[in-house]
């Protein structure tokens, strides 16, 4: 197996690495303690390409592969999870859905402005007591000749108060996953409201909010895919979301060792740096090794993808892996820091913060476990 980057590849990479040095970076402790990120930067993502990869070009996209994807958002981890996750879900959970499963149509309507950064995306399925058990959630889409009514609400909704279009998930039939289905709802639209959600302990300068939707109208041609066809277009997004976040989980423990092995080499104490003391170079070696094996794993799933071989087991364990290597990493880091690390003027802190939140989205820990013994043992934990 040739793990060795093409020429494309590694230039996009070194590109993720410039710009995130560049616009990101500088101002990742400012949006933190503000709790908002720049909305000036969605532009910027979108006039580098970043918010249309993998879209094709037909459609305002600025394609490329699957693993230049995963290198992107590994670097816009490292950065900032929070801005990995505006365009983890615009692009990544929305986008792609869009773009798999929609019409000609859809694609022509959508997909430009959300490649360009002209309008944003989010993600509607997630509701106030449907976390993990997403196949039972609440909101209803009643059919009305030319029309679905829907009516119901969402909550911690990645980029919730920005986008401008939802893919709200809403229920069309019987219970269960076979009565879902999936409207692209635009959040203009009468009856749509959404909520900020603030004091998050990390992502805190993303844009978070609970919705709430009563009886907006949608025409039938913003349903996507099929009646009955939601979850499972939701499966497939978060398959491929899980990978994006394991990326970005990637990125953020790269970035804690970056800066422990800084901070290790500078700071000197009984004489000589930190980073002469055995002790911390285990806890430097353990980071590194850990943070390796993870990027490993993301690169086997973005290989799966691209040979359209079955991945979502792989997603599993690549996002259960990095999430809690992310957590293990950002820890690490503040022991290396020390009192310093406890600070906000040091960046290791908000690693730590924005890693927690890693180990619970797109499907907890506990979830992937169960995915991956179901996936060994063919026996369904579910039922």
């Amino acid at each position: 197996m040739d793990l060795s980057l093409t020429d494309e590849q590694q230039a996009l990479w070194d590109l993720a690495r410039d710009f995130i040095d560049r616009e990101v970076v500088p101002n990742t402790r400012e949006w933190d303690r503000r709790e908002q990120v720049d909305r000036a930067i969605v532009g910027k993502l979108g006039a580098v390409g970043f918010l249309g990869m993998t879209i094709p070009e037909e459609y305002g996209g600025s394609g490329g592969d699957t693993l230049s994807y995963c290198l992107m958002m590994e670097e816009l981890g490292r950065g900032d999870s929070a801005i990995r996750g505006i365009v983890s879900v615009s692009l990544g959970l929305v986008g792609k859905s869009i773009a798999a499963w929609g019409t000609h149509e859809q694609k022509q309507r959508w997909l430009p402005g959300l490649c360009s950064g002209e309008s944003l995306a989010c993600f509607g399925l997630t509701e106030p007591d449907t976390g993990s058990d997403a196949a039972s959630l609440s909101t209803r889409a009643v059919r009305d000749g030319d029309e679905y009514v829907i009516t119901g609400s969402k909550m911690f909704i990645t980029n919730g108060t920005w986008a401008d279009v939802a893919l709200i998930f809403a229920r069309t039939g019987g219970p269960g996953p076979k009565g879902i289905s999936a409207f692209l709802v635009p959040t203009a639209a009468e009856g749509f409201a959404h909520t900020e959600i603030k004091g998050k302990l990390g992502l805190r300068g993303q844009s978070t909010g609970e919705l709430a939707l009563d009886g907006v109208r949608v025409p039938v041609e913003n349903r996507l895919g099929d009646e009955g066809v939601g979850f499972k277009i939701a499966m497939s997004a978060l398959d491929k979301g899980r990978m994006s976040v394991a990326s970005g989980c990637v990125g953020l423990a790269q970035g804690a060792l970056n800066a422990s092995v800084q901070y290790a080499k500078e700071r000197t104490q009984f004489g000589k740096p930190i980073a002469s003391y055995q002790l911390v170079q285990q806890m430097l070696a353990d980071m590194a090794v850990n943070t390796d094996a993870a990027r490993l794993l993301v690169w086997r799933v973005a290989d799966l993808v691209e040979r359209e071989q079955p991945f979502g087991t792989a997603a599993s364990m690549a996002k259960l892996f990095a999430s809690e290597n992310a957590v293990n990493a950002a820890n690490l880091a503040i022991q290396v820091f020390g009192g310093y690390g406890y600070l906000d003027e040091y960046p290791v802190a908000k690693y730590l913060r924005d890693a927690r939140v890693m180990t619970l989205y797109e499907g907890t820990s506990q979830i992937q476990k169960l995915l991956i013994g179901r996936a060994l043992t063919g026996l369904n934990a579910f039922t």
